[in-house]
């Protein structure tokens, strides 16, 4: 029976949502399993022992089958209670459970999208890959704790296998594989992989001082790729080490996996073969899935309060890198950010608090991209120095703890000197953000200089902001902050020399909904519009089809009617989409994307209503059907060429900052 993928998430926050009191477990399994990803069989062995005697209620899924329980040593007869793909067995107080299951693992299933990937439950194996997730109820797992264990994973000869935590021996004999695992600290549960590995192994010395065992276990078509990833891992932990503190585990594993995940665990990440490929891996997601080891491997966030862990592995990893390269590679990104959250209808934007795992674009938008703007704004609020004491303070304080928004703002408020209650409070517990504008501005002369009058707006209910200006003078440009603490507000402002205009927080520096000119249409606005419709202006039944399954994979809702559509995907071949736009009075194809170019071209525009027209053109029905895969990975792009599958140019339409030109009062000078 398959597990719903919002089951999976309530099962997983379930063991998440847990107090500061259960960072130290007082559980240890001692887990025996044998795997034969051929016939799919999973048997198990399980003795659970507890510090003292207490009741407990264990978690497995109904596809297993319970073959005996002892309490205390004694044989004991307990009866499961069904709960969705779940059965519930309720222990009585008891210092040692020893049990014994089997079942059949789900066929793996090598066609999933990533998206599926996200809530995929299913406990699935075969004979490229055996992937049990720690939330799939696999193995009898405490409900709601925290465990520790250890594992013993027994395999066929040509398959190799591990489970997070330090790897404490491992053999081939009898035509079997077997290794033995640990994991001492508290722990979310116990994820398992295995595949036909090549495995690379390196032994590291940290910044810290200790020793880590780096390693790739990869299928056999990417193994060459293992020293450039070892290379990488090991100069993500040097750089972790000196800007955190000392990494938590005792090794990391780069794993392969055969469907297209991407996840982060302790001492280990999960991707799939094709994303290992991308040349840009190493260099981006790598040290992100590293980084998780610190926050939300080391540290748990407190799912009942919300999900730091994702914005804050973000602003410290994919953002870090980009300042690192330079400072216009830095405001690219949060321009994307902020081009994908004005992009977000604003019915699906949600308090941050509230933010606990990413299931779609909108949840994705608010979880890693709203939450690292907001680490963004608190570093520009505090300074960098004390960001980074904040930082390692709150390392050092909740390492292996379930750990809060608040138990974060403790931190960096201690680090920092100040009180940053109402900071949090707004960006944290409110859905949306400012539509800041310029409502006038005017200039004038007085003794020995210019005074500048800028009316700010920013909707209701106001947002406590200080608001970046660029001011263009007649001897160049200066920035001034200007605090806003109601729906509108005037600020004055003394100048030496005379300015000529006004940019509004042109660097990209706050949270707030971009206004049109500042953000053009991209891929994500029709990707997330709430009531998307599908046009096909072709008859062709091939071309039809694959318009339909392009659709399917940029959409995240059924496709409406066009009357009541909100944004519109129009897909067919380059002379059904140049007539179209001629019959609708649009814009005709940008030249740079003239049909020659490549066996698609995609780009977006603005229908004459305001509406998002999102225009697929292809040389053929195959060159269509090519784009349903890669097209969903590139949101933040204005328009894109194919070579079948291969995206060969991709870009923005250009954004324009808000800019005010001044007009001047006569006075005294």
């Amino acid at each position: 029976m398959s597990l719903p993928a919002a089951r999976l998430v309530a099962l997983i926050c379930a063991l998440w949502l847990a107090p500061a009191a259960m960072a130290a477990a007082s559980a240890t399994h001692q887990i025996q399993v044998r795997i034969e990803p051929e016939t799919h069989r999973l048997e198990g062995r399980d003795s659970l022992r507890f510090d003292a005697p207490r009741a407990a209620t264990l978690v497995l899924s109904s596809r297993f089958s319970l073959d005996s329980v002892a309490v205390d040593g004694q044989r004991a007869a307990l009866k499961a209670r069904l709960d969705g793909g779940l059965q519930r067995i309720a222990l009585p107080a008891a210092r040692r459970i020893d049990l014994l299951w089997h079942g059949t693992l789900a066929p793996l299933d090598r066609s999933l999208e990533h998206r599926d990937t996200l809530g995929y439950a299913e406990p699935a194996s075969g004979r490229e890959g055996t992937f049990l997730p720690s939330g799939s109820g696999w193995y009898p797992m405490l409900d709601g704790e925290l465990e520790r264990y250890s594992l013993e994973l027994d395999l066929p000869a040509d398959q190799r296998g591990l489970v997070p935590g330090r790897l404490v021996e491992e053999s081939e004999a009898g035509g079997r594989y077997r290794a033995r695992f640990e994991f001492r600290q508290p722990a979310e549960g116990i994820t398992l992989m295995a595949g036909p590995y090549r495995i690379e192994e390196r032994r590291v010395r940290t910044a810290a001082g200790s020793e880590v065992r780096l390693r790739t276990y990869f299928h056999p078509g990417i193994a060459a790729l293992a020293t450039g990833y070892l290379d990488s891992v090991a100069g993500y932990l040097d750089l972790y080490e000196r800007w955190i503190g000392a990494y938590p585990f005792s090794e990391f594993s780069v794993v392969s996996s055969p469907t297209p995940t991407g996840f982060g665990m302790p001492s280990l990440t999960y991707l799939g073969i094709d994303v290992l490929r991308l040349p840009f891996i190493r260099a981006t997601s790598l040290g992100h899935e590293v980084l998780h080891n610190w926050w939300g491997n080391g540290v748990y966030p407190d799912f009942a309060r919300g999900n730091w862990s994702e914005g804050l592995t973000n602003f410290m990893a994919d953002y870090a890198y980009r300042e690192r390269d330079s400072a216009e590679a830095a405001r690219a990104m949060r321009l994307g950010w902020l081009r994908d959250y004005a992009a977000m209808p604003p019915a699906d934007d949600a308090p941050l608090a509230r933010f606990t795992s990413r299931t779609h674009g909108a949840s994705q938008i608010v979880g890693y991209t709203k939450s690292a703007m907001l680490f963004f704004m608190l570093r520009d609020l505090i300074g960098e120095a004390a960001f980074d004491a904040g930082v390692r303070a709150f390392w050092k304080a909740q390492r292996f703890r379930v750990a809060s928004w608040d138990d974060l703002r403790h931190a960096f408020e201690r680090a920092s000197g100040r009180k940053l209650g109402a900071f949090f409070a707004q960006w944290l517990t409110r859905s949306g953000a400012p539509p800041l504008r310029i409502a006038g501005a005017v200039a004038t002369p007085i003794a020995g200089g210019w005074r500048l009058a800028v009316t700010l707006e920013q909707g209701a209910p106001a947002y406590a902001l200080a608001v970046p200006l660029r001011i263009r003078t007649r001897s160049g440009d200066l920035t001034r902050r200007v605090d806003l603490t109601r729906e509108r507000d005037t600020a004055l402002i003394e100048l030496a020399d005379e300015p000529i205009e006004i940019a509004l927080d042109p660097e990209l520096r706050l949270l707030r909904r971009l206004a049109a000119a500042e953000a053009p249409p991209i891929l994500r606005d029709a990707m997330l519009a709430p009531h998307p419709a599908l046009i096909i202006p072709s008859a062709d039944a091939a071309v039809q089809a694959a318009a339909r399954e392009l659709s399917a994979s940029l959409f995240e809702r059924a496709p409406a009617e066009r009357e009541a559509a909100s944004a519109l995907l129009v897909a067919g071949l380059h002379a059904d989409i140049d007539a179209w736009l001629a019959r609708e009075n649009m814009a005709l194809r940008p030249a740079a994307l003239a049909p020659e170019r490549g066996s698609a071209q995609v780009w977006t525009a603005r229908a004459g209503d305001g509406h998002i027209v999102l225009l697929a053109s292809a040389r053929d029905a195959p060159s269509l059907a090519a784009l349903a895969r890669p097209l969903p990975h590139y949101g933040q792009q204005s328009y894109l060429v194919f070579e079948g599958a291969r995206a060969i140019e991709r870009g923005s339409w250009p954004a324009e900052p808000q800019v005010w030109k001044l007009k001047h009062k006569a006075g005294a000078r």
